[in-house]
């Protein structure tokens, strides 16, 4: 919506937790009809769609009035499971242990990972900037302690 091409010539991702303090939309890598982000929208725009994609949950909240999102988590569920059932090899953003990815061992973080027919086939580590890669260890370090509060009670 901010930068007037089809949605369709959008490539971005989010990485990290699945709050607005964790999710880490990474612009680095994000992309209009192939042109990067950085040379296909100011700066200002680019940083508002960031807000909106960290905020895009509670308002959707709001809007339904039902308490939660549910058509988004639904149709990646389903995207997941056809990526499995079908073979598909699909790189997909999913929520995974890391084993030393950007130095995180022992948390959950969502990774773009690879899934077929075995499941989870490949998880990558992109190149990314200095402070995305800083924003998705502090997702991992921020679900790992949440995880540590409910595990000791």
């Amino acid at each position: 919506w901010e930068s007037s091409a089809s949605v369709q010539d959008v490539h971005a991702v989010v990485l990290g937790g699945h709050t607005e303090a964790t999710m880490v939309p990474i612009v680095s890598t994000s992309t209009i009809g192939g042109v990067p982000l950085a040379a296909a929208m100011p700066k200002d725009k680019i940083e508002a769609c960031v807000a909106r994609a960290k905020n895009g949950g509670a308002e959707i909240v709001a809007l339904l009035k039902t308490g939660s999102a549910f058509y988004a988590p639904a149709a990646a569920t389903a995207e997941m499971v056809e990526a499995v059932l079908l073979d598909k090899k699909r790189v997909l953003p999913c929520a995974v242990k890391a084993d030393g990815q950007f130095g995180i061992t022992d948390a959950f973080v969502g990774l773009p990972l690879k899934l077929g027919a075995g499941g989870i086939e490949q998880v990558y580590e992109p190149t990314l900037a200095d402070d995305e890669v800083e924003a998705i260890r502090g997702a991992a370090a921020a679900t790992k302690e949440l995880i540590g509060l409910i595990v000791s009670k």
